[in-house]
């Protein structure tokens, strides 16, 4: 392996931490030994056209600082190849990281973790999701939560989380279920009522909430989530308990296991570690050991 590393850098992550990650992430990765260069872009397309040439130069390990948006944009450039993925994740949600175990906010903490694991070869190749050409590592989202991202996308202010608060809210007050027709595996398509759909390769999305948390990273499977046609005082109630994966009890809500997933709904968006795929229909497979990544 090259002793040249490449950091990709989001400078916009969590509010501006992406940046001033950078520093003391390349710090502790120089003070291992290891050459760093830094990788910008003047929007994502550049940003990952640059990163996809350091993959293609050779380098050492391509390691994304920032947050989902950052991780999802470089697994674009390094899935399917043997370029080992680090992730420093300064971003809002984090649920890549918190899901591999790495530091959370804390890049300097990060940078150390991924200097020791290359030197340690401490490498481990998992499963990606693959949805219509679109690599996401953590869960694609369809349904209530979707539209709650398409609404808070269109809002000027407020800025940040609060943002997303208020969308929910503003969705609530016009909830309803939708129909779907879902196909697992090439099987008989499913006509339900569903809240909402979600695909996870890994367990967790929105900053924490546990989804999908059965999903694991390295069995060749989606956990598919299906929330039915529950109301709004249901929804409420069953909400809070995503935090901690207890929603899956529910009566209302059935996971399923699959390699393939295929999603029809009128009028429902599809997002991937929170990036905008577009409007269902989808079609997701679970790729075995697409990416390696750094671990701890």
């Amino acid at each position: 392996m090259t002793s040249e590393i490449t950091l990709f850098v989001n400078p916009t992550a969590g509010r501006g931490r992406g940046a001033h990650a950078a520093q003391p992430a390349a710090s502790a990765l120089r003070a291992a030994g290891f050459a760093v260069r830094t990788v910008f872009g003047e929007n994502a397309e550049d940003a990952l056209t640059r990163a996809r040439a350091a993959v293609a130069d050779g380098t050492g390990a391509l390691v994304a600082v920032g947050g989902d948006g950052m991780l999802n944009l470089a697994l674009q450039a390094v899935a399917g190849t043997r370029t080992p993925l680090g992730l420093v994740a300064v971003g809002t949600g984090n649920d890549f990281a918190r899901t591999l175990g790495l530091p959370l906010r804390d890049p300097a903490a990060a940078g150390r973790v991924i200097a020791e694991a290359l030197k340690d070869d401490r490498l481990r190749d998992i499963d990606l999701g693959q949805a219509d050409g679109h690599w996401f590592g953590a869960v694609l989202a369809s349904g209530f939560d979707s539209r709650v991202n398409d609404r808070g996308n269109r809002m000027r202010w407020p800025k940040g989380r609060l943002r997303y608060d208020l969308a929910m809210l503003a969705e609530l007050a016009a909830f309803r279920p939708f129909p779907y027709r879902i196909t697992l595996d090439d099987g008989a398509v499913q006509e339900t009522e569903a809240t909402l759909v979600a695909v996870g390769n890994g367990p967790s999305y929105g900053g924490g909430m546990r989804i999908c948390p059965g999903a694991d990273l390295t069995d060749g499977l989606f956990d598919v989530t299906v929330v039915g046609d529950c109301g709004r005082a249901t929804l409420l109630k069953v909400f809070p308990s995503v935090y901690k994966g207890t929603h899956v009890e529910h009566p209302k809500v059935t996971v399923f296991r699959a390699a393939k997933v295929q999603l029809q709904a009128e009028g429902i968006t599809g997002y991937a570690d929170g990036e905008r795929l577009g409007p269902l229909p989808l079609t997701a497979r679970c790729i075995p050991g697409a990416v390696r990544v750094v671990g701890p």
